[in-house]
């Protein structure tokens, strides 16, 4: 029953009809409000997920500027037993041993993963492929 009224105040019957196509429009509007909605929440995450990137890239930065004072308070220190430049080479003949070893372990784990294949599950796919042959052959 609808809340459609005639001339007479008295309620009107739908006719199934228009009962369908009200429901039809009413769906449509509820769909394109959820939509809307989605979308505008969506977009406000990501914004915070914007501003959130943003300040981890700050972090790295400064995180980054206090290793390189790490670093020079190293030289400094090692200043107070030798000589400036020789305490300066000695900690970047370190940092670039350092740096080889961190290299070479990322170069052997990029060994490891390469070809990106899923090479477990492509022999798992050619083994089902020949179980079902055989299978098909004997029948």
């Amino acid at each position: 029953m609808s809340d459609e009224r005639d001339a007479f105040g008295a309620a009107k019957e739908s006719s199934t009809g228009e009962l369908m196509s009200r429901l039809s429009r009413d769906l449509s509007q509820l769909v394109r409000d959820e939509l809307r909605l989605a979308q505008i929440e969506v977009s406000g995450k990501a914004k915070k997920a914007g501003i959130g990137a943003g300040m981890f890239g700050v972090a790295g930065a400064l995180a980054l500027y206090g290793v390189g004072v790490l670093i020079a308070t190293a030289v400094l220190a090692l200043a107070l037993a030798m000589s400036a430049w020789l305490a300066a080479l000695i900690v970047g003949i370190v940092l670039l041993a350092a740096a080889g070893i961190a290299a070479l372990l990322g170069k052997r784990r990029v060994a490891e993963a390469t070809p990106p294949v899923p090479e477990r599950a492509a022999a798992n796919v050619r083994r089902d492929v020949d179980a079902v042959r055989h299978a098909r052959d004997h029948d």
